[in-house]
């Protein structure tokens, strides 16, 4: 490394011990960050040094900007990784690291600030040729007979969306044109009260999408690559629960199209590091939603298809090295899932904090666990219910499935309630098993409607 030779991870749980993990590998030491309720977290055991850094709360930690900025300075850091979730996309943390002197481990502010603003990612989009959802492409105005003239156009029924929403708030569908205003409304209303942001858009509501996102990586110099495509259909409420890569029915042809298509993109507007695509997928054409500036939760998978190791690649990009690869040395090969291991109700899916009075996890060829959690361990009521993510890899996708079946009746994790019923359940599904669901699918499932 060039001038990366110690890092501070800003954030907890599986993705800061991830994190630890490649930064050792590549010999850079480690500082960790923690909450009074996480000091016994794994990476916190495992790293250089260990800063506790403020109260269980997230503002009074994880979120606390200038702390992490003291912890850097004190500990004579050379850059930061925001990880995924808390300040991962937040532009003026990655300005403020930028300002004081160290480097952010992801993309540069100016590119997160677009992106987190979704009516200036889809103009930027638009303008790179990326194709997106029809839409009012840009923001509504107050003009009430001009927006129902537009939904009408575009066709009922339409969603309108927070310009700075995500995880599912701040949107609203429209089915009739009597509820629009009041759809606009709401929309406003939930867009400032948590994201500050009362601006909103209007786009067609896909009635059977599939979810389908694109894995890119992009150097400093102007190489971008794509890691082709992950399916994160089977959602509730908008979080995701299985992944998948490469996307059932996604021929070479179309990946090839759409990859490039967001690669190129990646260059026009000046990209750096890791991001990904994320597209809704219906009738075979794909329509931009979003764009994630940070590792995704779901990048195991792509790594296991492809053999790029997607966090060492941001470092080494972040330490100003060129991609390692071109786009002709990317191969896909075989088939890769990825269960959420949620502390949580697998029936009513309340969270389930508490102490982990046995774990034994899955193992075997093609099985990789991805998780911080011990034998003893005390998960926290504070932060996400997510514990761990369960991996497998096979040279088919029905061998993919079967393996994890197997790792879910494997795994033992006492003293709590997981997901791992619902995991299996889904695992077994008929519908599951032939593949190309659309992002409907499982609550209808839940219901049992399906």
């Amino acid at each position: 490394m060039n001038k990366i030779n110690k890092v501070l991870i800003a954030n907890r749980g599986e993705i800061a011990l991830r994190i630890l993990r490649a930064c050792k590998e590549l010999g850079i030491k480690t500082v960790a960050v923690y909450s009074t309720a996480d000091k016994d977290l794994k990476h916190v055991r495992l790293a250089d040094e260990a800063v506790c850094i403020g109260p269980p709360a997230s503002t009074d930690s994880y979120l606390n900007i200038p702390a992490l900025i003291a912890v850097a300075e004190i500990t004579h850091t050379d850059a930061i990784h925001p990880g995924y979730g808390f300040l991962s996309e937040s532009a003026d943390f990655a300005q403020r690291v930028e300002e004081s002197g160290f480097i952010f481990i992801g993309p540069r502010a100016e590119n997160i600030r677009m992106m987190g603003d979704k009516v200036e990612a889809i103009k930027a989009m638009q303008n790179s040729d990326v194709p997106c959802v029809p839409g009012s492409d840009g923001a509504l105005g107050d003009n009430d007979q001009e927006n129902i003239a537009m939904a009408n156009k575009i066709g009922l029924p339409i969603i309108i969306k927070a310009s700075g929403g995500g995880g599912g708030r701040g949107m609203q569908v429209v089915e009739n044109s009597a509820d629009l205003l009041g759809a606009i409304e709401l929309a406003k209303s939930e867009g400032l009260n948590f994201f500050g942001n009362a601006q909103v858009y209007m786009e067609k509501f896909l009635t059977t999408p599939r979810h389908i996102e694109i894995q890119i990586l992009a150097d400093e110099y102007g190489n971008a690559v794509h890691l082709g495509e992950r399916d994160c259909s089977m959602q509730r409420r908008h979080q995701k629960v299985v992944e998948e890569a490469p996307a059932p029915g996604i021929t070479p042809k179309l990946r090839a199209k759409i990859g490039n298509i967001c690669a190129e993109a990646c260059k026009t507007i000046n990209y750096r590091g890791a991001g990904t695509f994320e597209f809704l997928f219906e009738n075979d054409e794909f329509y931009f939603i979003e764009m994630n500036t940070r590792v995704q939760v779901e990048h195991p998978i792509t790594e296991m298809i492809t053999g790029v190791d997607i966090v060492r690649e941001q470092i080494m990009i972040a330490d100003g090295q060129k991609l390692s690869f071109t786009q002709n040395d990317v191969q896909i090969k075989g088939f890769a899932l990825e269960c959420r291991i949620n502390a949580e109700d697998p029936n009513n899916f309340m969270p389930s904090p508490g102490k982990i009075t046995q774990f034994h996890t899955a193992g075997g060829m093609g099985v990789r666990v991805d998780s911080h959690i011990y034998n003893g361990y005390s998960v926290p009521p504070h932060y996400d219910s997510m514990i761990g993510k369960l991996i497998t890899f096979a040279d088919t996708r029905l061998g993919a499935i079967i393996k994890m079946q197997n790792a879910l009746d494997e795994m033992v994790i006492d003293g709590i309630k997981t997901n791992i019923p619902l995991q299996e359940r889904i695992m077994g599904d008929k519908t599951f098993r032939k593949g190309g669901m659309n992002i409907h699918y499982l609550e209808k499932m839940l219901l049992g409607a399906c």
